[in-house]
């Protein structure tokens, strides 16, 4: 009973040791910079007014 005990043992510090791992890249990576900051955005200029405003008329007559 205690070799299926180790082995279970194993495989969940084995587990654990790989979320570590994948947790330390993760945070790597968040460090690397601050991309909303960096000003590397697809929109260059705010929404202005559009060139021709549409006006709407009522039908008249007829």
């Amino acid at each position: 009973m205690s070799s299926t005990d180790d082995a279970a043992q194993a495989s969940a510090e084995e587990t654990k040791r790989k979320f570590r791992e994948a947790l330390e890249r993760k945070k790597q990576r968040a460090q690397g910079g601050e991309d909303h900051l960096d000003s590397t955005g697809s929109v260059r200029q705010t929404q202005g007014k559009a060139p021709s405003q549409r006006q709407f008329r009522r039908k008249s007559g007829g």
